[in-house]
């Protein structure tokens, strides 16, 4: 599943001046996140003109553009204009040429201006589709920053995911979706999550209802979007089972195609699951940092038994 996006959704988040474009030009929906500086495009070369993408001109392409006459120009931009181009954006504020602004008005195509450097708008709009582009799925769970670690927490149903994450909210922590995460991947590494539009802010408590937490706990209580850095299964105890008393045993899960570390919490009365999500947080973090207290112990231990065997060997020797 991946958003639309068009052309208007650009205006805002990159700041950027309407130079033309009635309603339609707007709409036009971009299905890339490549962009096109055409360079070559100019000196009249469209073999493989990038057609499809959004065409950025900086401080190269219009001074390249001045060199023309007006006659000239007027054919290369009417030629950039395809059913397909999303928009022409213009970088550094540098004027637009009238050709360029008569050949976007007759292919009802956008001219946008930014004030931004060129090699600094590419990165952000890149960057901006990407996002915006990226194959989205939906996966089970409740999603929350804890000490600025986003924490994805999952777990049979009835477990107590919401409940414990009510209480990481009252303790200063923040929701991001509660129930259906939206995930998608923003590089090889990162694997990001969201709510969907419908549930943004909510969350169910069962015997209670939905309740707004940005209503009841203020703006602080909420993010848009987070990255998913530690996973936590809740899930029943049992006492035949075998826990992870050491923590040595790491687990990795697969997050749209991006490796998550895992732990498993057993539930049981009398647990405190989201002081236990606070701990794993910031163990989780100091172990990022190098410090990690299990090969600590470890070490202590080792260290324990070498004493021990050198005092049994000097017993034996008297």
């Amino acid at each position: 599943m991946t958003e639309n996006c068009i052309v208007k959704d650009l205006i805002v988040p990159l700041k950027l001046q309407v130079v033309t474009g009635d309603a339609e030009a707007l709409a036009r929906e971009i299905t890339t996140s490549d962009i096109s500086r055409p360079g070559l495009e100019l000196t009249g070369y469209f073999s493989y003109y990038s057609h499809d993408r959004i065409q950025l001109f900086g401080r190269k392409e219009i001074t390249f553009s001045q060199k023309m006459t007006p006659e000239e120009r007027l054919v290369i931009m009417r030629r950039l204009v395809t059913k397909d181009t999303p928009a022409f954006i213009v970088s550094r504020e540098l004027e637009v040429p009238e050709e360029m602004i008569k050949a976007a008005s007759e292919g009802h195509l956008a001219i946008l201006r930014s004030s931004v450097s060129t090699s600094r708008l590419l990165g952000r709009l890149t960057n901006l589709l990407e996002e915006k582009l990226a194959v989205r799925t939906s996966i089970h769970g409740v999603l929350v920053e804890v000490y600025g670690l986003g924490v994805l927490i999952q777990g049979d149903s009835g477990i107590g995911k919401s409940e414990t994450a009510l209480e990481l909210i009252k303790r200063g922590h923040r929701l991001i979706a509660d129930d259906r995460v939206d995930v998608y991947r923003q590089d090889e590494l990162t694997v990001v999550g969201e709510a969907p539009a419908i549930l943004q802010h909510l969350i169910e408590i069962r015997g209670v209802g939905i309740i707004d937490v940005m209503s009841l706990f203020g703006a602080s209580a909420v993010r848009q979007q987070m990255q998913i850095q530690l996973d936590v299964y809740l899930e029943s105890w049992d006492r035949e089972k075998n826990y992870d008393r050491l923590g040595s045993n790491e687990h990795m899960i697969s997050i749209s195609d991006v490796d998550v570390p895992q732990i498993k919490i057993p539930v049981k009365t009398g647990r405190n699951v989201a002081i236990i999500i606070e701990v794993a947080a910031m163990n989780f973090r100091a172990k990022t940092m190098g410090y990690d207290a299990t090969k600590t112990f470890e070490q202590r231990l080792t260290r324990l038994i070498e004493a021990n065997s050198e005092e049994d060997e000097k017993e034996v020797s008297k």
